[in-house]
């Protein structure tokens, strides 16, 4: 016992230095976010020796789900009142986010079997802010025939366009109908089929997930594509194309830390790298927790642990967590529903995204009802970033305010060894973050993640 427990030395290690768990590895992850877990998993999978670090206490870091208790705790906000519920009843997201119900984090989920760990449900409704209003999304032909957001000859126009976009197949020219969606814009696509202004405007950002207008004078080749996944989603599942773990967000990143640790990854919570260690060329060759350390091939993590110089600042985010005694009015007393608020509406850039959950997936008491208001700052007054989402929520019984700096890294990590994830985005949906996650991989292992699983195929109730 006693030579099992004795700690393994190394040529590398300096005198009083000690070896961090086993000393030598291919790859250190730091930070259990979701994008670092999923890659974990990924790569033990492969059959790399992997060690995830996090100095928390807990698994999830920026998008973690945390109890009443420790949801007051962090915004220092004193104890619970007695009246809101069990401390158990409840696992709110620091960071609120959906899940496209056929899109790429689904299938990463099925391509690596994390859905066995997981239990979802779908989302019941996708509305947007139009006119002052709330409404419900359109996505299949027939809804849109009875939408209030479009006049009637508007309806038949947009009707055509989703049947084109259904029908599309980019390895079929006889679908293209003479377009070359490579070339032709995303306006020039919609002037084409005679959609008027406010209608290009719900379907990109309510449809085709566009953050901002820069997509309308791109090839509409990506955003068509956007689309087709939004509806595929959407006729998969019924009421919203949108799925969510019973229990939260965290149940993610733990899901795949299991599968990194079934596959011999070593985890160690609570544990804070207080250096990252590069070689004369400058690439990162281990790290220091302590008087303990670690060797490895390479180092992956979100921007949190990496020196400044190796990251820049893309913006600030706020995000409001807000309890409701009351489903968010005017959205057909919905259990759960996405609310997005094109920002031309608002008179912004940026669109704001309000999402909100209940006990029926989990995440709180009987009765209780949890919305996220979030956008990306324009100014410097974040509660008056979020005033239009905040006034559709009717009574707020407790309000939380978070505003966080995101980042992005400055190099792509081949020449220094130094993996980073970017921050999450403003969005209620995961669509770019798996963008980032995709790009992670593929600068790490030097080649793209098969995606060819179909969504299809998961195998739970929805």
């Amino acid at each position: 016992m006693a030579e099992e427990q004795e700690k393994k030395t190394f040529d590398w290690l300096p005198e009083g230095m000690e070896a961090l768990a086993d000393g030598e590895y291919d790859a250190i992850i730091m930070g259990t976010g979701l994008k670092e877990c999923v890659i974990s998993g990924l790569l033990s999978v492969q059959g790399m020796r992997v060690l995830h670090m996090d100095r928390n206490d807990y698994y999830g870091a920026d998008c973690a789900s945390l109890n009443l208790t420790n949801l007051y705790k962090k915004f220092n906000a004193g104890n619970p009142p007695d009246n809101i519920g069990s401390n158990r009843d409840f696992n709110v997201d620091l960071i609120p986010k959906f899940i496209m119900a056929c899109g790429n984090l689904t299938k990463m989920l099925l391509h690596t079997k994390v859905t066995r760990y997981l239990e979802f449900k779908s989302i019941e409704g996708s509305f947007v802010y139009n006119g002052g209003k709330v409404l419900k999304v359109p996505a299949t032909p027939e809804e849109a025939l009875k939408s209030p957001l479009m006049g009637l000859f508007e309806k038949r126009r947009f009707r055509n366009f989703l049947l084109y976009v259904d029908a599309y197949d980019e390895t079929k020219p006889e679908t293209h109908k003479g377009r070359d969606l490579t070339v032709m814009t995303m306006k020039q696509l919609y002037v084409d089929f005679g959609l008027v202004p406010a209608t290009h405007q719900f379907i990109s950002h309510a449809m085709c997930l566009q953050l901002d207008e820069t997509h309308m004078d791109q090839p509409a080749l990506a955003t068509v594509k956007e689309l087709q996944i939004y509806c595929y989603s959407l006729s998969r599942y019924g009421t919203s194309p949108y799925i969510y773990p019973v229990y939260g967000l965290g149940g993610l990143p733990e899901g795949f830390s299991r599968l990194c640790a079934i596959h011999g990854g070593t985890f160690m919570l609570n544990r804070d790298v207080d250096e990252i260690q590069y070689n004369e060329n400058g690439e990162a060759i281990g790290v220091r927790s302590g008087n303990e350390m670690a060797r490895a091939k390479f180092v992956v993590g979100d921007p949190s642990y990496f020196p400044k110089e190796k990251v820049k600042a893309t913006g600030q985010i706020v995000r409001c967590i807000c309890f409701l005694n009351h489903p968010i009015p005017n959205c057909g007393d919905q259990e759960s529903a996405q609310i997005i608020i094109p920002g031309p509406q608002v008179g912004r850039k940026n669109d704001i995204f309000v999402c909100s959950l209940s006990n029926s997936h989990q995440v709180t008491s009987q009765g209780v009802y949890v919305a996220i208001v979030s956008t990306k700052m324009e100014g410097s007054d974040p509660d008056k970033e979020v005033v239009p989402g905040l006034a559709l929520l009717g009574h707020i019984m407790q309000r939380f305010t978070t505003v966080a700096t995101t980042y992005e890294p400055v190099g792509d990590g081949n020449s220094d060894k130094s993996y980073i994830s970017s921050s999450f985005d403003a969005s209620s949906h995961f669509e770019g973050d798996v963008d980032d996650l995709l790009s992670l991989y593929k600068r790490i292992t030097g080649k793209d993640l098969d995606m060819n699983i179909n969504a299809d195929s998961v195998e739970a109730d929805y």
